[in-house]
């Protein structure tokens, strides 16, 4: 087939499916997004509707069920949807990051028997990396996994772990080896399906985020068979994690775009209605100068989450670039969030209208997959390495 040919079918592809995207968030998420998100319900027929549409496959290999997509496309999706309700796309963030560790780093037996059903969302699930007392630092991680035959006997607890109670399988970071020097090579990376041993001690109460599940998991002399260490061998824990963690940052910069663009538009609506001293607050020049600062975050959030999706779907490493759109955009969301507020006055304030809730979940996409302090250290070490004196 001709290039130009086939670039202009992906393209119209790709429209279609944002266009059903667009059309679902208008027709069954956009009219229930407040009573749900106050409610702290977890939305259990949209998720349905996620599995019909395909996203807890979006980025995994055709071969396998999924749909295949580059994660350029996958950050517009995510995008979209963060801008009607951000939680729901971390419903199936979670769960794409494990499947992105099977896909990159699993075994083939492990690939066919896994990716299937984790692209038809009969088995969902997401990341166990953090730990009561190690976020940042995962190579401080103290859940332990000791081989006992063809299984690994696990003990350990995990925290805020997305999808912990609605999930069914997670990827699930261990040490290995205690003694081991440096300490990540004694770091493992097991896929983990609910079973005895295994338990959600409790559900985590947060300030945003709402709808979807952050729990606390209990393992307690968990037994899972070795054949679930993903790669198999031993060591290759870190590594598979990072490794997930540029897609699960792309992601986050993602939804950044989203609210940010989210609190902005809902700003220039009302700024038009709004009106004060006889004409709309969007002539007065206070208002537009925030205006035209709202926008212009936006716009860079979404060529900086761009720019890291292209990299990453060369093959190439960009925990570099996926640091900086991740890092800029969640940045932007926030900011974006407060102004939003503010051009709103009061009626930012009251549940009746989503300013709030923005305000509320911006600052999540700060502290996940990484904290943004950290990020900043990872460009500054990364631009060291790849510009030596």
């Amino acid at each position: 087939m001709d290039t130009h040919v086939a670039r202009s079918a992906e393209a119209e592809e790709e429209a279609a499916l944002l266009d059903t995207i667009a059309k679902w968030l208008d027709r069954d998420v956009r009219p229930h997004v407040l009573r749900l998100e106050h409610a702290d319900e977890w939305p259990a027929e949209m998720v349905e509707q996620m599995k019909e549409l395909g996203l807890f496959g979006a980025t995994i290999p055709v071969e396998y069920g999924g749909l295949g997509l580059s994660a350029t496309v996958y950050a517009k999706i995510v995008e979209k949807i963060a801008e009607v309700w951000m939680s729901l796309s971390g419903i199936f963030n979670s769960h794409l990051i494990m499947a992105a560790c099977v896909s990159r780093l699993g075994t083939d037996a492990q690939k066919a028997e896994w990716l299937p059903k984790f692209a038809s969302g009969e088995i969902r699930g997401g990341l166990a990396l953090t730990e009561p007392d190690c976020g940042t630092d995962l190579q401080a991680i103290r859940t332990r996994a000791v081989r006992d035959g063809d299984h690994y006997i696990v003990n350990g607890t995990k925290t805020w772990i997305s999808n912990g109670i609605h999930g069914s399988c997670f990827a699930l970071l261990v040490k290995t080896d205690s003694e081991a020097k440096p300490r990540h090579k004694g770091m493992s990376m097991l896929l983990a399906p609910k079973g005895p041993g295994f338990s959600v001690s409790k559900k985590l109460e947060k300030l945003g985020y709402k709808g979807i599940d952050s729990a606390e998991l209990v393992f307690d002399d968990y037994r899972v068979p070795a054949a679930n260490l993903i790669g198999g061998i031993e060591g290759q824990g870190l590594q598979t994690a990072l490794g997930g963690l540029e897609l699960g940052r792309i992601n986050v910069a993602a939804r950044g775009c989203g609210l940010a663009s989210a609190a902005l538009m809902d700003s220039v609506r009302y700024s038009q209605i709004r009106k004060t001293m006889g004409k709309p607050i969007c002539e007065h020049q206070a208002i537009q100068l925030k205006l035209g600062e709202m926008a212009t975050r936006v716009q860079a959030a979404r060529l900086l989450t761009y720019d890291a999706a292209r990299i990453y779907d060369a093959g190439l490493r960009c925990d570099m670039e996926a640091g900086m759109a991740k890092y800029f955009a969640s940045e932007a969301a926030v900011e974006n969030s407060l102004e939003a507020l503010r051009i709103h006055g009061g009626y930012g304030y009251s549940k009746e209208y989503h300013v709030e809730r923005y305000y509320r979940d911006a600052p999540l996409m700060c502290i996940g997959e990484g904290t943004n302090e950290i990020q900043r250290i990872i460009i500054a070490k990364q631009l060291v390495e790849r510009f030596p004196a």
